[in-house]
């Protein structure tokens, strides 16, 4: 029955949870006793009984083990400053002042039991302790409002900026003195200066621990409580205010101490290195008296042991004794406020301002300091400290890495690199001045740019020899090294200054950027002066690829901003504006103008523009709720519903412009159009009223849906009618700007609220048509035939395609059948594809498609689709079937771009594609006998591709090597280089990259069909061979695996289109592929890829069928002798049947323009 009375006693605890109350009364039903009957004992609160607990996890502070200081050889604690000298320290008025004798802190009785290792806290970065942030589970609000969280974290790291400096330097202060003066006198007569700073590094980090603690501990919570109860009132609604303060509280009692330890780990690193500073005349003479010959020793200290102190308590010239150590050894193993270090090693508290040896890539970097030199000890005294450890620990990797290489021919370059570096670095080490050290900057900076490229059978060893560069440089960035501030400056401007072929290699660059190893304002300037006003074109392209892996592509981990490349970015915009700018350019500078983050506080920042209206209006309807402060929401939803009911009634019939004169003066009266503030807050109330409008007959069970949407549309009508209106009469006529600008607020606006609904408010319950009716009227009733909305047509259209692809179905997948019907409206392709003058708006809807295929893509690869992916699917087939037959030449000109994002098993998409041809021609028939294609008119034309396919050859040294090996055919490693770059993993189905593959075969041909006509010859299948660039092709064939070689005869058989020198050239290469190669295995690789395209359903490319054709009937490739073609019946029946149907001439030529709707099947 005792523990019964326990349990009874630990029952009647307030605030124990309810679970486990309710565990102990059902215990007490199943031995059928009464909890009310049990006598509760006064034991879990006995003071006595927990003092004689055995402790299990570590053990605390005993203030007994202190005593021996006070009677020990030194008399420590009679040099300790009192409470009144420590409080009479000049501090900020904001610190409470208290007294840091160590005989208070040990008399603290029942002390919290620290939750923290030291070893746990990096104070590198303040955002490294996101991760070790608690957020309760018991408060409901993380579960209804995640981004929560990130407030909490905000909360806490602005309470630490706003301590952190006051109570770091008073700490430090404050411990610094004291121990300066402790462990002079304690080891006045040391002689070994390892010593003395060990014993001096331990005593002031704890001293600095303590102080920081005691001074801002309790100041932190209530800091706290007040930051994250700011904060979630202005987030949430301000009448859970009970809630929100519990939440504060509760929050606030958790991460105290997480702050708390922070800040104390920032004054321990902080007083160990103004230690070392101060006792580096100490450091020194001890030094300088061994090299003499000479023992070691203070006189005056001497003199004066001598003669005032007893012979027990007498220091003695020597080492000091263990007993002495021992108490600085208890100052590194019991930190204040930390758990208890078991780990006796000195080595464990050597301060780590970076820490080198954790993986140079994720380990954050520390804090810009200011430039020192390298060698502020001299270098004939430079002790054998962290330093040395780390050159120690740089050299036997890299005897590793040359070890592992030494055998090893692809890594030949980069071994030579190590042996330079490795004496580089023994110089550095030995000498330690500013002339080797900038020589190991300069080496390292040069041999990663040089060496770091993709080699799949070395993967191991690249790492190696990426992880040694970095830990280099992080060497070199230590504040007793040149410092993080100057080291950063000069890699940027190495890496500007290297060699031309290293200069551009994208992948050093990105991962010296991303190790925070640049400078980025530096090479912001240096890269946009070597861009030189866009006469180098490998620099544009750097700062094309920089701008889309930062800016535009999904990289949440990295932290930079568009402020870090404004001189490039700048530049970049003034040469778009340019007519011979660079391809592709003029998108990329739209992309980066559409894909600011909806949901980040910087969407200001972005370009300017009409379009970036469109940000502020998205990221205003996303982030603010319209807080009806003098009731105008409720003024606004009375004039919209006016306006409303004035449209269907007074309106009907009449003229329009006199009814919206006379509203256009109640809003002004209103003050709606008294600011942007104010037009935002309207719009975005009427378009939620639409919305909601929409929901609301949607949910209505007592009317049908055609009759839902009649009564939405009543509402959304009006509402376009009144955008419309706006736009047309903002501004004067000859004014386009302020009509675009009104324009680009107003989708913004419907966009944030898209998004919103989706993401936050109706999830899987999201309708799509409200919005989708919003998008198609508003640009049928701005595209209608009127002067002024016809002299903004191309800006309306440039609007609406940005507005689209910021609701890609990528980002909002549960709007992606109307964004599809959106993009397909006849009204909206007429405008785009042939209204705009000079084909300018055919870039803007082919990344529109690349938008859809990349989304369908994932569902595409697999065998069997899924319903809902089947009706887009079905939907992407004959939107493409309509452009096919109205607007082939888009196809044309953008059939590589799409054939890039299309996966390798979708065939009849592939196919529609590439049957395109341009109008004005007339395809001969492919069935014709004895058909000479070299004689056709068009076969010597090259097509237009309107995709910069170059771009996609990188690293850039390998592009240089490619030209060099097509003109001179050299050098001999190209070939090794080629599989290296093709391959970028090993697990099968994504081993190869694919755009690259794409690219280059495209890129060697091109070169190929003009190294042929300098020659004054055509394509044969004698002048394609015994080239360069059929080498390249028949070493692609020969030594790829399946999936490359499947790859690469994709590649090829995507060129194969409508009569043009491309056609051409690569019918002849594949045709000189199957008849030169001695494996069986590539020929029937060759046959399946043609196959697989003609089993399909029509349309079929022309020259794909050309080339088959001769294929199976030129009895010089003697097609039907292989065993593949007779391997089974079913497959001989199937050759057969294809060979019938190409070899005899139908009627109806193949005219890809004439098929009307076919039925489309896939081939997966």
């Amino acid at each position: 029955m005792a523990i019964m009375n326990v349990l009874a006693e630990l029952h009647q605890e307030p605030e124990l949870k309810l679970n486990l109350k309710f565990e102990i009364e059902v215990l007490c039903k199943n031995l059928s006793i009464d909890v009310s009957d049990l006598k509760p004992a006064i034991y879990l609160k006995d003071p006595e009984r927990a003092i004689n607990i055995e402790y299990q996890l570590s053990q605390p502070s005993k203030p007994k083990e202190i005593g021996p200081i006070n009677s020990g050889g030194s008399g420590v604690l009679a040099n300790l400053p009192t409470s009144e000298e420590l409080t009479a320290t000049p501090s900020t008025s904001n610190i409470t002042s208290a007294s840091p004798s160590i005989e208070a802190a040990a008399m603290m009785l029942n002390p919290p039991e620290p939750r923290y290792n030291v070893m746990d806290i990096n104070v590198t970065s303040i955002a490294t302790i996101a991760h070790q942030i608690v957020y309760n589970p018991n408060i409901g609000l993380f579960m209804s409002h995640p981004q929560l969280k990130a407030v909490v974290r905000s909360a806490i790291e602005r309470t630490i900026n706003e301590w952190i400096s006051p109570v770091v330097d008073r700490s430090v202060k404050i411990a610094l003195k004291t121990s300066e003066q402790i462990v002079r006198k304690d080891f006045a007569l040391e002689p070994d200066e390892n010593r003395l700073r060990s014993a001096a590094h331990n005593i002031v980090r704890n001293l600095a621990a303590g102080m920081a603690m005691i001074t801002c501990r309790d100041q932190l919570l209530q800091n706290l409580q007040n930051n994250i109860k700011t904060l979630f009132q202005a987030t949430l609604n301000p009448a859970q205010k009970e809630i929100i303060e519990a939440a504060a509280n509760q929050i606030a009692s958790d991460n105290t101490e997480l702050a708390c330890v922070f800040i104390q780990k920032t004054a321990m690193e902080k007083a160990v290195l103004e230690m070392d500073k101060v006792l580096t005349p100490d450091y020194e003479a001890r030094k300088q008296a061994r090299q003499e010959g000479r023992r070691f020793y203070e006189g005056t200290v001497l003199a004066y042991q001598n003669e005032r102190l007893p012979e027990t308590i007498r220091l003695k010239v020597g080492n000091v004794g263990s007993p002495q150590l021992s108490v600085y050894e208890e100052f590194a193993r019991n930190i204040p406020g930390f758990q208890p270090m078991l780990d006796r090693d000195p080595v464990a508290f050597m301060p780590k301002l970076p820490n080198f040896f954790q993986d140079p890539i994720s380990a954050p970097m520390p804090p810009m300091a200011a430039v020192t030199p390298f060698n502020t000890v001299p270098s004939t005294m430079q002790p054998y400290d962290e330093i040395s450890v780390i050159y120690d620990e740089i050299a036997a990797k890299m005897e590793t890495f040359m070890n592992a290489a030494i055998n090893m021919q692809q890594l030949q370059l980069h071994l030579g690199n190590i042996n330079l570096l490795f004496e580089y670095l023994m110089n550095a080490r030995r000498t330690r001045d500013n002339t080797t050290g900038m020589i190991l900057l300069k080496k390292t900076v040069e041999s990663l740019m040089e060496g770091l490229i993709n080699i799949p059978d070395c993967v191991e060893q690249i790492k190696l020899y990426r992880d040694i560069h970095l830990r280099i440089l992080r060497l070199l960035q230590d504040n007793r090294s040149f410092g993080s501030s100057w080291t950063n400056k000069a890699i940027a401007k190495l890496m500007i200054e290297c060699r031309e072929e290293n200069r551009y290699n994208i992948d050093a660059i990105d991962l010296l950027i991303s190790s925070n190893f640049v400078n980025l304002p530096t090479y912001d300037q240096m890269l946009a002066a070597v861009i030189d006003s866009g006469n180098n074109y490998m620099a544009i392209t750097l700062a094309m690829k920089l701008i889309q892996m930062y800016f535009i592509d999904e990289r949440p981990e990295h932290n930079v901003t568009e402020n870090d490349f404004l001189t490039t970015i700048d530049m970049l915009v003034r040469l778009a504006a340019h007519p011979r700018a660079p391809e592709g350019l003029s998108h990329l500078i739209d992309m980066l103008r559409s894909n600011q983050d909806p949901s980040s506080i910087l969407v200001d920042r972005a370009l300017s523009g009409p379009t970036s209206y469109i940000h502020s209006g998205m990221l205003q309807a996303r982030t603010t709720d319209v807080v009806d402060t003098d009731g105008f929401a409720e003024k606004t939803e009375h004039l919209f519903r006016h306006w409303v009911y004035t449209y269907h009634n007074e309106m009907n019939g009449r003229d329009p412009v006199k009814y919206f004169g006379s509203f256009v003066n109640r809003m002004n009266f209103l003050g709606v159009l008294k600011g942007d503030e104010q037009l935002t807050k309207f719009f975005t109330i009427a378009t939620k009223m639409c919305i909601e409008a929409s929901y609301r007959n949607l949910a209505d069970t007592t009317i049908t849906q055609a009759i839902a949407k009649t009564k939405t549309y009543h509402w959304i009508d009006a509402y376009v009618r009144l955008i419309a209106l706006l736009v047309r009469h903002s501004g004067d006529g000859s004014n386009s700007n302020t009509k675009l600008n009104l324009l680009n607020k107003v989708l913004g606006i419907v966009v944030g609220i898209l998004l919103q609904d989706q993401e936050q408010l109706h999830g899987a319950n999201f309708q799509q048509f409200g919005y989708q009716r919003i998008f198609i009227m508003l640009f049928l009733e701005l595209s209608a035939h009127d002067a002024i909305l016809e002299n903004i047509s191309v800006g309306v259209v440039t609007a609406f395609c940005h507005t689209y692809h910021m609701l890609r179905p990528a980002n909002a997948p549960g709007f992606c059948y109307a964004w599809l019907e959106l993009i397909s409206n006849r009204v909206f392709l007429g405008r785009i594809l042939a209204m705009i003058p000079q084909q300018k708006g055919w870039f803007m809807y082919s990344q529109l498609l690349i938008d859809l295929f990349k989304y369908l893509a994932p569902f595409l690869r697999n065998a069997e689709l899924a319903k809902p992916v089947t009706v887009l699917y079905k939907g992407t087939l004959r939107v493409l079937l309509v452009l096919l037959h109205d607007f082939p030449e888009f196809l044309c000109d953008y059939h590589f771009g799409f054939c890039d994002v299309i996966p390798p098993n979708c065939i009849q998409m592939r196919n529609l594609i590439l049957s395109a041809y341009p109008r004005n021609m007339r395809l001969p028939d492919p069935f014709t006998p004895n058909l000479k294609v070299s004689t056709l008119a068009d076969i010597t034309t090259p097509p237009r591709i309107c995709t910069n396919y170059t771009a996609a050859i990188q690293p850039a040294s390998f592009k240089k090597d490619l030209d060099s090996y097509l003109k001179q055919r050299a050098p001999v490693t190209f070939f090794a280089e080629l599989k290296r770059n093709l391959q970028i993993s090993n697990e099968p189905g994504s081993r190869y990259n694919i755009p690259l593959m794409n690219a280059l075969v495209l890129y060697v041909g091109t070169q190929a069909i003009a190294h042929i006509r300098l020659k004054n010859q055509v394509p044969s299948k004698q002048t394609v061979a015994s080239s360069a660039h059929m080498d390249i092709f028949q070493n692609l064939a020969v030594d790829s695996d399946n999936e490359g070689r499947y790859l690469f005869l994709n590649a090829i058989a995507n060129q194969l289109r409508y009569p043009n020198s491309h056609t051409h050239y690569f019918s002849c290469t594949l045709l000189y592929l199957f008849h030169e190669t001695n494996s069986e295995a590539i020929q029937e690789q060759i046959t399946r890829v043609l196959l697989e395209r003609l089993i399909v359903n029509r349309p079929h490319p022309w020259g794909l069928l050309i080339t088959f054709i001769e294929l199976i009937k030129n009895p010089e490739y003697e097609f039907w002798k292989h065993d593949f073609v007779h391997c089974a019946p079913e497959i001989e029946k199937l050759f057969e049947s294809v060979a019938r149907s190409c070899m005899v001439k139908t009627n109806n030529q193949q005219q890809p323009q004439n098929v009307e709707n076919p039925e489309l099947t896939e081939l997966n």
